[in-house]
């Protein structure tokens, strides 16, 4: 048999060769090809190749805006730019090393509130800087099926255009005063029960407009609610304030916003330093409020009305009012997820962060009236997990770290404690008379130190849902609002009050448009932060101590504020007279009468000094006719 070995060696070995030479080249090939496409890549993403502006004043606490040049989208794309692309952007503090990871947003053509547009390719990410010098900043763009709520790192997929691009800019000391809050800094909650601004170290004591609820159902505002079937009939012009907007003063599309802004100077004239209003009230009370280009949609934002929002909120923060974010109602507390914190409510609490969070003074509230406490309740009542949750991401997620705040429905005792993210209750009470809140005040404040986490504690529904703050026209003297609810927080130790206006009146809580209508209550209210302000009172370092005039059930009688062997502050509310026991202080004291009603400077009586280490009278007051007074003791040298 003769054998072919050999013939099919040299064949195999041929084969093999070629093979390997063809692999070589394909690799080559392959590796070119790489290295072709990675540089266009890079060259993509290459920050030479960035489209950005930086817009704002380049100042300490000021609005600094990054506007990127990035995919094109609009609102209804078939790629949702609001769930789909994730734009963070984090922050650094060149010599602190301080870092703020910020959310951005997607910003249809950059000016949409003036020119209403969907569709765009501009994103945008808002900064208020904390400290002067050189601040650097890369971004992180990231893309994939609801990618914008994964805290994923690398979640998705890079979005490409300004993904990994970095730069940076110099912020010079602030230049503003007064009201401004660009002059004070952020305010923040310190573990204390006072909020205090970062930049001047001033305490804050508050007191503004609960009401109108739906304050945002305006007819200026861009989007469908303004005639789409639901509660159209809430809709506001604010006319009656337009007579309080001056030139140069915001506006937008021309001529619009003028009586909402001319509100905001009204209740900034009248010594006022808050508001507050819904952003979500699809199946509420009124209907018209939401941030989404119609009412059943919940995952694409109204981009040109959201804008238009941040004309009215930057210019109130100028004006020195706080903005009181009510997220959620009552009857709306299950609506994104029923009631858990999924894709639709994170998307929510993020796009409202990215937006808005910039902002100096301002609180989120998670819910007003939340939990179970209704019958038949529209959607579903949210738990303590729930509730809970809903605190934790806006801990996890707001890179200011904003006072975090909710509202009675049920009470708060779920969330006491260290670990809630909750730093102050929103109370809400239900009397006519306000007769509940100075023991309200001091009960929460109570719980909340012995449970290991001091809350600031606001009383920003007083009175009850039908009557509350009436109008003057009603009642003219406000007494127990005054009396009860007013001075019963701060002698308590609250922080403030926002008022709110019942529903059986006139200019209520949905149907006002008219600050004015209570005009002679915000001076009332304007008395009690003079009191404080112009005659150094340090609120701050004193606590309630009604024993000391024997009032040791805390009723409605007789209020004492004080720093021990300092400073007291005495209430009389039902009383013509005090007697207060100072027999812990071996120091005289002053004797200053102040009208809680009328304002003004201080006054004095018969009775003008006092010797402490024992109980003593106080005297009359100077005017019998006036029913309640307030009564300043400082110490004096010997």
């Amino acid at each position: 048999m003769r054998r072919k070995t050999k013939p099919l060696k040299k064949n195999k070995v041929l084969t093999n060769t070629v093979a390997m030479i063809r692999s070589k080249i394909i690799i080559t090939v392959l590796l070119f090809l790489s290295y072709f496409f990675a540089n266009q890549l890079y060259a993509q993403e290459s920050p030479k190749n960035i489209d950005y502006q930086l817009q704002g004043e380049l100042k300490k606490w000021h609005k600094v805006t990054i506007i990127f040049d990035g995919p094109q989208s609009s609102e209804d794309a078939d790629f949702n730019p609001f769930t789909n692309y994730r734009l963070n952007v984090l922050f650094t503090h060149s010599t602190t090393n301080k870092t703020y990871l910020v959310p951005g947003y997607f910003a249809a053509d950059g000016n949409a509130g003036e020119t209403s547009a969907t569709a765009g390719n501009k994103w945008k990410v808002h900064f208020a800087p904390d400290e002067i010098g050189e601040w650097n900043y890369k971004v992180d763009f990231r893309k994939g099926n609801w990618s914008a709520v994964s805290d994923k790192i690398d979640t998705g997929v890079s979005a490409e255009f300004m993904d990994g691009h970095e730069g940076s800019f110099t912020i010079s000391p602030t230049d503003k005063e007064g009201k401004d809050f660009r002059a004070k800094g952020r305010l923040q909650y310190v573990g204390e029960r006072y909020l205090k601004f970062a930049e001047t170290n001033e305490y804050f004591l508050k007191q503004g407009a609960d009401a109108p609820e739906n304050f945002l159902a305006y007819a200026d505002f861009d989007g469908t609610f303004h005639n789409d079937g639901h509660g159209d009939n809430f809709i506001k012009t604010w006319s009656p304030h337009i007579q309080d907007w001056e030139t140069d003063d915001p506006v937008w599309k021309d001529d619009k916003g003028k009586g909402m802004i001319g509100a905001l100077n009204y209740l900034s004239s009248k010594g006022l330093n808050a508001f507050s209003f819904i952003t979500n009230n699809i199946k509420g009370d009124d209907k018209n409020v939401f941030p989404y280009i119609d009412y059943n949609t919940w995952n694409r934002m109204d981009v040109s009305k959201l804008d238009q929002w941040e004309i009215v909120f930057s210019y109130a923060q100028k004006m020195g009012l706080f903005l009181h974010f009510k997220t959620l109602e009552v009857e709306n507390q299950g609506l994104l997820d029923n009631g858990g914190v999924g894709a639709n409510s994170k998307l929510y609490y993020r796009e409202l962060i990215a937006r808005f969070g910039h902002h100096l003074a301002l609180n989120w509230n998670l819910c007003e009236e939340n939990g179970e406490w209704v019958n038949n309740p529209t959607t579903p009542p949210q738990d303590t997990m729930q509730r809970l949750a809903m605190a934790h991401y806006f801990k996890n997620h707001d890179p200011y770290n904003h006072h975090l705040v909710i509202h009675n429905g049920i009470k708060f005792d779920d969330l006491l404690g260290l670990d809630s993210g909750i730093t102050g209750p929103s109370v809400q009470t239900h009397r006519a008379d306000f007769a509940s809140i100075h023991k309200e005040v001091l009960h929460w404040l109570s719980a909340s130190k012995n449970a290991g986490k001091q809350w600031a504690v606001a009383v920003d529904e007083p009175g009850d849902a039908q009557h509350a703050l009436l109008p003057d026209t009603e009642n003219p003297n406000h007494d127990l609002a005054r009396r009860n609810g007013l001075w019963g927080t701060l002698m308590a130790g609250g922080w403030g009050n926002e008022w709110y206006f019942g529903y059986k009146h006139e200019h209520s809580d949905l149907t006002c448009e008219d600050y004015r209508s209570r005009d002679l209550f915000w001076d009332q209210a304007y008395n009690a932060l003079q009191f404080f302000a112009n005659n150094n009172i340090e609120y701050w370092n004193m606590t309630n101590h009604n024993e000391l005039v024997g009032n040791k059930d805390n009723d409605n009688t007789i209020y004492c504020l004080a720093k021990q062997n300092h400073t007291y502050v005495i209430y009389l509310n039902n009383a013509i007279t005090a007697n207060i026991d100072l027999s812990a202080s071996n120091y005289p004291y002053k004797v200053m009468w102040y009208n809680p009603k009328i304002g003004g400077k201080l006054i004095s009586s018969k009775i003008k000094k006092v010797q402490g280490g024992q109980k003593v009278n106080l005297g009359s007051a100077p005017k019998k006719s006036q029913g309640d007074w307030v009564i300043l003791l400082t110490r004096t040298k010997n």
